[in-house]
């Protein structure tokens, strides 16, 4: 998944070494945290929110056959 989200993101930013996903996960969810350039981070929410609700959808679809565990993908500082 980590990797999948770095593959969506990094051509979308001006600088792609910066990008970075943490995770957390607990007994009954994984969050991935996602970081970039100050920058970047109107780039990867986009126009009200339709490239983060775009790559919020891709991974949720992805990690319903991957995971057995709730997904969420946080877009953090």
């Amino acid at each position: 998944m980590k990797q999948l989200i770095e593959t969506i993101v990094k051509p979308l930013v001006d600088y792609p070494e910066e990008v970075r996903v943490d995770i957390d996960e607990n007994a009954s969810r994984i969050v991935y945290k996602l970081s970039v350039h100050p920058e970047d981070t109107g780039k990867v929410i986009g126009k009200q929110g339709r490239v983060a609700k775009a790559v919020r959808s891709i991974v949720y679809s992805a990690a319903g056959s991957y995971h057995k565990k709730k997904t969420y993908l946080d877009i953090v500082d």
